[in-house]
């Protein structure tokens, strides 16, 4: 069970939020004073922070650099001012994700659980992934095929590991722009395109052509 500190000033969605996750066995933690966030962050000691952009007093953005200065945890925006802007200062200012509202309810779910397991599960996650033949070794970012060793780059190899954790599944061109934004820093759409052809390039040198497939309108997928 891991312990998430919501920083959210609509009672009647703090309270949903609360509801949905601690149904999949965490704890949340709701803030009482707006004035006290970062006392009330201290005592609660959690594993990971929500928080609303408009807050009173200070803006959620604030938050967000008080608590980089004291502490790594996962800090996950929520808000309806979802547009390029925001979600770039957001990831600029050191949060793991930015999630608009209105909040449906799974997806948020699903992006807890899975923030929290690449954070706190790392000791229980293979050392690397292997598909048809492919391995791709998760300390140095490279990949071996046939005994041949493929050099990738930091975003190849993000969109490589997602697609084989998803071997057999489409991956939308959504989830795998978000793994890109892991350096905090916005990545255009056409900077995926150019990724996943460089990467498609690599693997085909290294004697494995077609290894990622295009799913027109839907995203990639390695079979």
């Amino acid at each position: 069970m891991k312990k998430i500190f919501l920083i959210e000033d609509d009672y009647a969605l703090a309270q949903a939020i609360k509801k949905q996750i601690e149904s999949w066995g965490n704890e949340v933690v709701t803030v009482r004073d707006f004035r006290k966030v970062m006392e009330e962050f201290a005592a609660c000691e959690p594993q990971m922070v929500l928080v609303d952009v408009m807050l009173p007093f200070y803006n959620g953005y604030h938050w967000c650099t008080e608590i980089r200065k004291v502490s790594n945890v996962p800090i996950v925006f929520l808000s309806s001012a979802a547009d390029n802007m925001n979600i770039v200062m957001a990831m600029n200012l050191g949060a793991d994700d930015f999630i608009p509202k209105p909040v449906d309810p799974m997806v948020l779910t699903a992006k807890v659980s899975a923030i929290l397991r690449r954070a706190y599960d790392l000791g229980e996650m293979p050392q690397t992934l292997s598909h048809r033949g492919l391995t791709l070794n998760l300390g140095d970012n490279s990949a071996t095929y046939e005994g041949e060793r493929v050099e990738l780059t930091k975003n190849e190899f993000r969109i490589l590991r997602t697609l084989l954790e998803n071997a057999g599944k489409i991956v939308s061109r959504d989830s795998l722009m978000t793994a890109l934004w892991q350096d905090d820093c916005y990545v255009e759409e056409n900077t995926l395109t150019v990724n996943v052809t460089r990467l498609r390039k690599k693997l085909e040198g290294a004697g494995l052509p077609g290894f990622i497939t295009t799913k027109v309108g839907s995203g990639y997928i390695v079979e």
